[in-house]
């Protein structure tokens, strides 16, 4: 696609793009808005460079998109911006070096998710994001039938036992609160968006079984169904800036990994 507001430069083959030429901090007409709601839409992840966003810019301009959400079902967020998440890796946060998903555990996950960089470490940090719309339709016929079929249970709940070996203590901190309220909802593997019609994979590390199968049977078959999405041609890598904000789109795209 193309805007007569701004230029729209693809970063990977079938995910990500930049967007120069916007200020994410002024007030942004209804068409430019417009224009980026459509970037998103078919490149599923956008980048803004050089932007000068604080805690209230971030949450205006997210309620240009619809209505905000707070920031996590069981995380505190800021405290003056209940729809901001301080995601200090290493200090309240840990780092998440493997694919995961954010909240498809609620009953209704949100459109998209906002990100804005405000500390860069030296050396790595990036994040990746990948594309599971480009991963469903990579699939054989055969494995695209049976997804289309199958139904996900997604918790937040851990399984300590195994889960608690050798992890830090801020680590299990960590988990304590976000496992402080448990959630458990039932989706299916492949849903369809609702603006662009397209079908993808929802799937992510939430996913703590399949319906009507057995737990073995489940991570065999989930595990398959991932090695689609974290394929390279799937995956976009973004190398932060400070001031960079990322824009996802929510429930069929979200980060990779963060890679430290």
């Amino acid at each position: 696609m193309t805007s007569q507001h701004f230029d729209i430069k693809p970063i990977a083959g079938r995910i990500g793009a930049k967007i120069i030429g916007v200020d994410l901090s002024s007030n942004l007409s209804n068409e430019i808005i417009s224009d980026i709601r459509k970037a998103l839409v078919k490149h599923k992840v956008i980048f803004f460079r050089d932007q000068n966003l604080d805690a209230q810019g971030q949450v205006a301009f997210a309620r240009r998109f619809g209505e905000v959400t707070t920031a996590h079902p069981t995380v505190p967020s800021l405290p003056e911006n209940p729809e901001v998440l301080d995601l200090n890796y290493g200090k309240t946060v840990s780092r998440a070096n493997t694919w995961h998903t954010d909240v498809t555990f609620v009953d209704r996950p949100p459109l998209g998710s906002i990100l804005r960089a405000l500390v860069i470490p030296p050396s790595g940090g990036d994040t990746i994001w990948a594309n599971s719309v480009s991963a469903y339709e990579d699939l054989p016929t055969h494995l695209r039938n049976l997804a289309d079929k199958l139904w996900a249970v997604h918790s937040n709940a851990y399984d300590y036992a195994a889960a608690t070996i050798d992890l830090p203590q801020e680590v299990l901190e960590h988990r304590a609160v976000f496992t402080s309220t448990i959630y458990e909802t039932l989706h299916p593997v492949v849903r369809v968006h609702p603006e662009s019609g397209e079908r993808g994979l929802f799937i992510g590390g939430f996913v703590r079984r399949l319906r009507g199968l057995s737990q073995n049977e489940s991570d065999e078959i989930v595990k398959l169904l991932q090695a689609y999405i974290t394929r390279p041609e799937n995956t976009v890598r973004w190398r932060w800036k400070v001031g960079d904000v990322a824009f996802w789109l929510f429930p069929l795209f979200r980060p990779l990994a963060i890679i430290t």
